[in-house]
């Protein structure tokens, strides 16, 4: 698509791909698809607003903004798609906010204690949810708090945790070399959420993560305001939580480690080698948190327009974006409200035009659109980790996310950010997109922060959906590359998680209009693709990818008893939508014929459930077998499937079915593999 500076934006669907192709005729022979920046300017002047009182997660102005999403999902004649058949999917959550009697002291062996100051000196949340936590625990340093075996590398070396206080520092051992927690990129093992699951996991009551600006690419001003109101977190499962989850200033840090005669730059030098150890600090953390404790039950959004072919709309592309924001800071004079303009409410109203964008196309593509506006993400992606949980108790399979995240209107953009894209099979489709609509796709300028695992596509690559955010870059039509850049320093510096971020009259929303045009052009591309889409290989998201969407069933393994058919290609029946939406179970016998290349060339269904037979069907046409040397004559496989709907799914993820019958002519040995582990 050539580009033009006009007032709405049309989708030129216009790709050299036999089915996009015949879609494309049938689009233009009715009305074409709109994207209207007007709409989105209105969506993110609304969310944005004083009324909505900055979506707080559990408050008010969030209740609000979901009620307001799912009010336009519903005007637009979109599917309720949540797990309850609803618009609003229930994320059960408890709110801590840490009370002005929390204490903090350091006590070291020698030496007068050290009070430290909430808010200047630290900032604490009680992950474990009690109204109060009392703790006297030695503090060990231990580097970066990583244990990653793929890179060879244990901060612990076997130490014990349990019952001490972890202090380490955030981020990853500082490498060029890409083959070593990726080079500069930063991995999951870098990221705040994970020292803390780690240590927790360790039996650590409580986690020091020193904040530097360098390594954590924002400064204390954004953690004093992430944390220093409420801080919301998923109800308590069994997964171990920490007592004290806390950041701490970087003089902080030194006072502390200089009170054991030890500098904190000579650690920092010790923590980037493998030959690291604990080291105990002779000093003791002393704190009591105190809490008031609010559980209490938030909502993500979910509607969906079915896809046209029984056969693929089992399956989706998602669309996704954050609602929620910092809420009211009520101790804060004058204007106090954290109205969260360009984070997120951007976002927001680029999904809402999505949504009716696809709502209004004459023809559904073969596969369902899903969309997904989320709660939480500012307290730490709570809302698109409860969706990637109850993934599959959706009516249909995500096969990509395409998420909108602080997008600030600044006109028509001539670059393109999709980091992450490049770890997916479908990035040829994004670059050959990018260039049809005259975008340049602008590398991750600083791949050290992490972006990719601070948005809400991260929860769901981490339950295997291939997954990456649209952005603009910095170039601009009209500007240098180097305004840009000056633009986004400005925000971080004077609006991110601040009450600045405010709605502007002067914003220009052609260039969101243009970005959600491209996510429109994405998901048809994805909707039509004959292949699945995966994780490039090496990935480290795809062995979730195997384990819970394509590791039901070992096809291997099911026909060991056969060394005369080794299996190519093998894939497990999924539930149709409506069967998975009214719980039905059945059995499926199916005939299959193969022919001595190995290949599926027939398929009778002898009898089954009419609304499983096509899962069944489309499943044996995809089967292979390695050609048979010396065979002249095809041979027939008799098979029953057994699709039973679990309320417990496997490993608590997915919902298949849970056994496979094989009988053959000739016969398979093992004829009953049972499919859960």
């Amino acid at each position: 698509m050539k580009k033009k500076v006009v007032n709405a934006l049309w989708v030129g669907l216009a790709f050299a791909l036999v089915l996009g192709m015949a879609y494309c005729v049938a689009a233009k022979e009715g009305q074409p698809i709109k994207i209207d920046p007007g709409k989105i300017r209105a969506h993110v002047k609304y969310l944005a607003s004083d009324a909505l009182e900055g979506r707080g997660t559990g408050q008010k102005g969030g209740d609000m903004a979901a009620e307001y999403i799912a009010a336009q999902f519903k005007s637009y004649g979109l599917q309720p798609a949540s797990d309850a058949g609803t618009y609003l999917q229930s994320v059960p959550m408890v709110s801590m906010k840490t009370l002005p009697d929390t204490t903090f002291a350091l006590i070291p062996a020698n030496g007068q204690p050290r009070n430290l100051r909430n808010l200047d000196d630290f900032v604490t949340s009680n992950e474990s949810q009690t109204e109060s936590a009392d703790m006297d625990a030695p503090i060990v340093f231990v580097g970066y708090g990583i244990a990653a075996p793929e890179y060879q590398w244990d901060d612990y070396k076997g130490y014990d945790l349990k019952g001490k206080v972890a202090l380490l520092f955030v981020n990853e051992p500082v490498s060029d070399n890409p083959n070593f927690f990726k080079g500069k990129a930063l991995t999951y093992y870098g990221r705040w959420t994970y020292k803390y699951e780690e240590t927790a996991r360790r039996g650590a009551v409580a986690t020091l993560i020193i904040h530097r600006t360098d390594l954590a690419s924002y400064g204390w001003e954004v953690v004093r305001n992430s944390w220093g109101n409420e801080k919301s977190y998923l109800e308590k499962g069994s997964t171990p939580k920490l007592q004290a989850a806390c950041w701490v200033q970087q003089e902080v840090a030194q006072k502390l480690v200089g009170m054991a005669g030890l500098d904190l730059d000579k650690l920092f030098e010790r923590a980037q080698s493998r030959d690291f150890r604990p080291v105990e600090l002779g000093v003791r953390l002393k704190a009591h948190v105190a809490s008031q404790m609010r559980p209490f039950t938030a909502h993500n959004v979910l509607a969906m327009r079915a896809g046209s072919e029984p056969n693929k709309n089992n399956e989706a592309v998602l669309y996704t974006a954050h609602y929620d924001h910092l809420g009211i800071d009520k101790s804060k004079p004058g204007h106090n409200i954290y109205n969260g303009a360009v984070d997120n409410a951007t976002g927001c109203g680029i999904l809402l035009e999505l949504a009716r964008a696809w709502a209004k196309a004459k023809k559904a593509p073969p596969r369902s659109i899903l969309f997904a506006a989320v709660t939480a993400e500012e307290q730490g992606l709570e809302g698109s980790e409860h969706l990637g949980k109850k993934v599959v108790y959706l009516p249909v399979d995500p096969i990509l996310d395409l998420n909108y995240d602080a997008l600030e209107p600044l006109g028509i953009p001539e670059e393109i950010e999709v980091s992450g894209a490049e770890r997916t099979s479908f990035y040829p489709v994004v670059e050959a997109t990018a260039k049809e609509f005259g975008l340049a796709i602008r590398p991750d300028p600083r791949p050290e922060a992490g972006h990719y695992y601070r948005s809400d596509h991260f929860s769901l690559a981490r339950v295997g959906v291939p997954s990456f955010s649209i952005s603009e870059g910095m170039k601009f039509q009209g500007h240098e590359e180097a305004w840009g850049e000056e633009q986004a320093k400005e925000y971080v510096k004077n609006r991110y998680h601040q009450p600045t971020d405010v709605y502007r009259d002067d914003w220009d929303f052609k260039g969101l209009a243009k970005m959600a045009a491209f996510g429109y052009e994405l998901g048809l591309q994805a909707a039509f693709q004959s292949e699945p889409i995966k994780w490039v290989p090496g990935d480290e998201f795809e062995k979730a990818r195997r384990v819970i969407w394509d590791g039901g069933i070992d096809g291997e393994a099911l026909f060991a008893g056969r060394p005369d058919l080794h299996v190519t290609h093998f894939v497990s029946p999924s539930y149709p939508p409506l069967a998975r939406q009214t719980r039905i179970s059945g059995t499926v016998v199916a005939k299959a014929s193969v022919t001595n290349d190995g290949k599926v060339d027939h398929v009778e269904i002898l009898n089954g459930h009419a609304l499983l037979r096509w899962a069944v069907e489309d499943s044996l046409r995809q089967w292979a077998f390695s050609p048979q040397p010396g065979e002249t004559r095809s041979f027939e496989l008799h098979c029953e499937f057994v699709l039973d709907f679990s309320p417990s799914p496997r490993k608590g993820l997915a919902i298949e079915p849970l056994h496979l019958l094989i009988f053959a002519a000739p016969a398979i040995t093992n004829t009953v593999v049972s499919k859960s582990k």
